[in-house]
């Protein structure tokens, strides 16, 4: 593999072409689809039976919370034991954890029955993109291929998240409000067991040794717990928007424009995480992170005082193409600030970040669209990433690598000389 590599100029073509690559990104891409469409589905069928987007946002809140914190020892077992014998029995109990919930939901249990089924629902939610991640790192570690692994799986992301709520939005309005959480549940299903079966390309178990004792903890690496916060304004904004762009089309009589609107706002996300992979980066990626979350936290801030149908779709367009870059820088300097040995580790942590976010942006959007109008729900996305710009700017230097550092200050260096190998992104 590393010899075909040296052959040509890393691309996005290049990577496609690697031998089995398409039998984990096939399933892979299906089984990633509940990510996107699960806190949407319950908003939709919970607010439905309730009447209450509080109360849907609370549910919500509770699936995302598990979400992420079992997230990370999810991908701490799959190194340990293997994929498969993680994620077989994972979409087994997601998938009866989403049809408990779905009765629940239709049968008007009550709150807490909701959020007692939420939790084991959204701690088995599969984490098949950082599973695919481990697998391009086994095919192609040490490779140039691999930062545009890494792009391609950031632009994969926001694919998801372009199909999975406008399915899942189109399929509770237009059909049932269950009709979402159903399509989710088959998705995990189908695509969760396909996933599991491709066993050529699952990375090698570690087994428990005295390295693995040693081996260093993600979340003991101050740059991962700053990454964290940053991602966690992300899934704000995701949360936020969804909540408020579900109340407010209902308000106006127009619940059926609310997946267009999301549509809009996932797709400037997607195009421009199209983009970060093809441009000649000059600024380091630390430099790259902050000026991409202060666009968003800026993009964020007329969302609250529009109304207009045509100016909301435009000004959610902006907030999308301000997330990609953002996203995707911060999964890139995982592979600067994390061993290899911690890298999914870090990678659930980062998914989990944006679930734990995104449920949270959705109770307080929920909570303040019953209160005070559907509007007031979009100034959760601008209070999220507002504050997580403020934690970023105090705590920058933990986002320079060790090794950088010690060189920057004996030659020095700039840090934007820290992001050297993801300039090939700008190859792909």
């Amino acid at each position: 593999m590393a010899s075909a590599v040296k052959d040509s100029r890393p691309g996005y073509g290049q990577l496609l072409r690697t031998p089995g690559a398409w039998t984990f990104l096939v399933p892979g891409f299906l089984a990633r689809q509940p990510f996107a469409m699960l806190t949407i589905g319950i908003v939709l069928l919970v607010q439905s039976t309730t009447g209450s987007y509080g109360t849907a946002g609370a549910v919500s809140a509770a699936t995302g919370v598990s979400m992420a914190l079992f997230a990370p020892q999810g991908g701490k077992l799959a190194d340990r034991f293997g994929q498969r014998a993680v994620l077989i029995p994972g979409v087994l109990v997601h998938v009866a954890g989403v049809s408990a919930l779905i009765v629940l939901a239709l049968a008007h249990a009550p709150l807490w029955a909701l959020l007692a089924v939420a939790v084991p629902t959204g701690a088995s939610t599969p984490q098949v993109g950082p599973m695919v991640r481990a697998r391009w790192a086994a095919k192609l570690g040490g490779t140039p291929l691999m930062p545009t692994a890494a792009a391609f799986e950031s632009v994969t992301d926001e694919f998801t998240f372009v199909v999975g709520p406008v399915l899942a939005t189109a399929l509770c309005t237009g059909i049932h409000p269950a009709a979402g959480l159903v399509a989710e549940a088959v998705l995990t299903l189908a695509g969760g067991l396909l996933f599991a079966s491709q066993r050529r390309t699952q990375p090698p178990v570690h087994r428990e040794s005295a390295l693995d004792q040693a081996r260093v903890s993600a979340l003991s690496i101050p740059g991962v717990r700053l990454l964290i916060v940053a991602f966690l304004g992300i899934g704000s904004v995701f949360g936020g928007m969804q909540v408020s762009l579900t109340a407010l089309t209902e308000h106006i009589g127009q619940p059926g424009i609310n997946g267009v609107l999301y549509g809009i706002f996932a797709g400037g996300n997607m195009l421009a995480g199209i983009a970060c992979g093809t441009i000649a980066w000059k600024v380091g990626p630390r430099r790259r992170l902050l000026v991409a979350y202060g666009l968003l936290a800026l993009a964020t801030t007329p969302l609250w005082a529009v109304t207009a149908v045509p100016l909301l779709g435009a000004v959610g367009l902006v907030v999308g193409l301000c997330i990609a870059p953002a996203l995707i820088t911060g999964y890139t300097l995982v592979e600067s600030l994390v061993p290899a040995t911690a890298r999914t580790e870090a990678f659930t942590w980062l998914t989990g970040a944006v679930a734990l976010g995104q449920a949270a942006a959705a109770t307080s959007a929920g909570q303040l669209a019953d209160r005070f109008g559907p509007s007031s729900g979009f100034l959760v996305p601008l209070v999220g990433t507002a504050l997580a710009l403020v934690v970023l700017l105090s705590l920058r230097a933990h986002l320079v690598p060790r090794s950088s550092a010690v060189v920057a200050g004996s030659t020095g260096a700039t840090e934007d000389a820290v992001g050297e190998p993801e300039r090939e992104l700008s190859r792909a």
